[in-house]
């Protein structure tokens, strides 16, 4: 189970299905998260790529934001995503069951406020990730990322970060913001 923290949904517990390396962003990153990216996302339109339990994607509805797009791979997983939308209500929440690299590359470009990207550790899928990510970004739009190490990219400069145990998480937006 997961937990929303926030917004209209707060409290509400969501299940998710147990498999390896499947690992839910912890209450207290999400709460700073959301401290950080201000509990009203009202309009915003979101990207949560490696969705898995979907609880980035899932808090960022329930604060409002007006579009949430979930990618996830794994059909018991997407399948879980669909039934915990239906729950929910979240008609703002759309749930695609795709690799999320090759999803990425086919999204118009800066069509996003907020992405989310919190791939499995092991795949080295977090620089690819944030090189098609950077061109979703819509002006003043952010990346989050979650990682074993902080990142540096060429593109993008971190503003805000934190550490919870073994696990950076930050936020980037582009140079030129």
């Amino acid at each position: 189970m997961v937990r929303i923290i926030g917004g209209q949904w707060r409290r509400r517990c969501l299940p998710v299905i147990d498999l390896p390396g499947l690992r839910p962003s912890a209450d207290r990153v999400r709460e700073t998260l959301f401290n950080w990216l201000g509990q009203d996302l009202s309009g915003l339109a979101c990207l949560d790529v490696f969705a898995g339990t979907g609880v980035l994607g899932f808090e960022a509805a329930s604060r409002g934001a007006a579009r949430v797009l979930m990618l996830e791979q794994n059909n018991q997983v997407a399948q879980q995503l669909h039934r915990n939308r239906e729950v929910l209500g979240a008609t703002q929440v759309e749930v695609v069951k795709a690799d999320a690299m090759t999803y990425l590359a086919k999204l118009p470009a800066q069509s996003f406020d907020v992405i989310f990207l919190d791939p499995p550790f092991a795949q080295d899928l977090l620089m690819p990730a944030l090189a098609l990510g950077c061109a979703l970004l819509r002006p003043g739009g952010v990346i989050y990322t979650e990682n074993a190490a902080l990142v540096i990219h060429p593109l993008l400069q971190s503003y805000r970060q934190a550490r919870a145990g073994q696990v950076y998480y930050q936020l980037l937006r582009t140079i030129d913001n």
